[in-house]
């Protein structure tokens, strides 16, 4: 097991080598495997990126992110221009062309309503509006379209199905409850990355309607 020293110097080498993060201004606090970000980044986009880094080094079983989003003012858009690259941002992609997705912003800051069919969708809106430029936050509030109610078996099933197809994930460790589309995980996992599998695996599930990851990296 890895030393906190030796943990933190890994996720400073993760956020130098992470191409898409340029801040140097990003410090690093560890204590018993739990990490904390705080510091300055010019993008929303950054900040995301630096917490999906430090959840990507082997040994963390926390992260807690405070970074601040200082935009360079060349950088700065008005509330009208963010919307107007959101819009054309849903127009375009493929994921979200169809659907109901609506973009309000407000000092820098994008609120996400409408309804999707997937909850695969309502996470990709985020992220995608999350990288415009301008942007300094994202508040997700999509709901996920009610229909026929599934099976929670065949939910349950497929879910399964879909951890078993990935060979470097311990399905058997995993725990999960399915109740009126809401799927709650539980149970112990090596790293985060296969934390961001399973939920992927979820997201993309037919019928589910939230997450709840109670899982435990260990």
């Amino acid at each position: 097991m890895k030393t906190d020293e030796e943990l933190r110097a890994d996720v400073v080498a993760e956020l130098k080598w992470n191409p898409r993060i340029k801040s140097n201004q990003i410090g690093v606090i560890v204590k018993d495997g739990a990490v904390t970000l705080n510091g300055m980044v010019e993008t929303f986009a950054e900040k995301m990126y630096a917490e999906r880094a430090a959840k990507g080094v082997k040994g963390v079983r926390a992260v807690a992110e405070d970074i601040e989003v200082k935009l360079p003012t060349q950088m700065r858009k008005t509330d009208e221009g963010i919307a107007e690259q959101a819009a054309r941002l849903l127009t375009w992609n493929s994921t979200l062309r169809n659907t109901n997705v609506q973009v309000e912003v407000r000092n820098a800051r994008a609120i996400l309503t409408g309804e999707v069919d997937w909850l695969y969708q309502k996470e990709t809106a985020a992220k995608r509006v999350s990288e415009l430029e301008g942007v300094t936050g994202v508040f997700n509030q999509i709901t996920i379209r009610k229909r026929k109610a599934a099976d929670e078996r065949d939910v349950k099933r497929e879910i399964m199905s879909a951890l078993h197809r990935h060979a470097n994930i311990e399905a058997s460790k995993v725990l999960i409850s399915v109740a009126d589309g809401k799927v709650t995980l539980n149970g112990d996992v090596d790293a985060y990355h296969d934390r961001d599998l399973i939920e992927n695996a979820v997201r993309n599930t037919e019928g589910v309607t939230d997450v709840i990851d109670n899982l435990r990296v260990i």
